[in-house]
């Protein structure tokens, strides 16, 4: 028996990782409490995607389980051990906002959970990838201090500067505002890679700029594209907050982030690191993405400014790639901007 082990499974990553790794032969554990549901209320509610789990597929097994709750987890790993190949673990308290609100327990998830899943591993299944979602918000707000010029309908860093081509891996974690939900997966982070460089255990951080595609429950607080393109179709007023809507993010569609995760299992290395996101393929604005539901939905987007940003929220911020794909050249990214809201659109009507 081969059990791939994905925490967070209903969720957007955990679902899309799900069917790719039973495309593969794979039995796999679906670890999911549905906390997205407290945590954004019946926006975030992903039950829809667990029942569509276990009806479509006889080699998934739902657990139940809050990654808090140690002996819970360690039932499983107990029970599996080596059979355990691989473990995904996507999940996590996603929010700034709600981390601001309750940071114990944004901190007991991200950070608590991390290192119990972590242990257990070590414990149980010491062979087994380890691969960690993290997040482009481990390096705060210093993006933000970086040389921009405003365009018409985005803010854009200048030509000859060294991360024109995106963000890579060499960005400072230090000296820098993360917010509460930055920090605590700023230390998740961290401790994946100690595990990695001092226990040999084959981990890996995908520091990951927006996800999204169309298993995304896109709620207020969590997933820009989903959110924006639901709440556009239901004409509800969007709330474009800070910097004029000129903020700039990449999309990675979460299809092409699981290939990312079976190339690695593939060829595993040890406490490794990479900056993952649509890079300068797949990138746009706030307000480019209103103007791209507009004229793809044929629709008028209500909206409203505010000018306080974010804390933390980064103006510019597209990944490079580039470290990623010379270690795994055979990864392919398939999808751009255009075609992710294309396919949200028609997810939603």
């Amino acid at each position: 028996m081969s059990v791939v082990l994905i925490t967070g499974s209903c969720g957007l990553v955990g679902s899309e990782s799900v069917e790719f790794f039973i495309s593969k032969g794979f039995d796999v554990i679906g670890i999911d409490n549905n906390s997205r549901l407290k945590f954004f209320g019946k926006d975030g509610d992903i039950n829809w995607i667990r029942n569509n789990l276990i009806k479509s597929y006889k080699n998934y097994i739902h657990k139940n389980i809050d990654i808090r709750n140690y002996p819970a987890l360690e039932k499983i790993f107990q029970k599996y051990k080596n059979s355990i190949k691989l473990i995904i673990h996507s999940a996590a308290q996603p929010s700034h906002d709600w981390a601001k609100k309750r940071p114990f327990v944004d901190f007991n998830i991200n950070a608590l959970g991390t290192l119990n899943l972590l242990n257990l591993t070590k414990k149980y299944s010491y062979n087994a990838p380890f691969i960690f979602m993290s997040t482009n918000k481990v390096y705060g707000d210093n993006p933000n201090l970086l040389p921009l010029r405003e365009l018409n309908s985005r803010w854009e860093i200048l030509k000859k500067h060294k991360y024109f081509r995106g963000i890579n891996e060499s960005m400072s974690l230090d000296n820098s505002i993360h917010s509460f939900f930055g920090a605590s997966k700023c230390y998740a982070d961290l401790i994946v890679q100690e595990y990695g460089k001092n226990d040999g255990l084959k981990t890996v951080c995908f520091r990951a700029s927006c996800i999204t595609g169309p298993n995304h429950s896109g709620a207020k607080l969590h997933g820009f594209l989903s959110y924006l393109v639901k709440s556009s179709l239901k004409k509800k007023t969007y709330s474009v907050i800070g910097y004029k809507g000129k903020q700039v993010r990449d999309n990675i569609h979460s299809y092409d982030l699981t290939k990312c995760f079976w190339n690695y299992f593939k060829k595993p290395r040890i406490g490794e690191i990479y900056n993952i996101g649509g890079g300068r393929k797949s990138n746009c604005s706030v307000i480019e993405a209103l103007n791209y539901v507009e004229s793809l939905a044929n629709i008028k987007v209500k909206k409203i400014y505010h000018k306080t940003n974010r804390v933390g929220d980064h103006i510019w911020y597209v990944t490079n790639t580039k470290k990623f794909i010379k270690h795994y050249p055979n990864w392919k990214q398939e999808y751009r901007t255009k075609k992710i809201i294309e396919e949200l659109i028609y997810s939603f009507q």
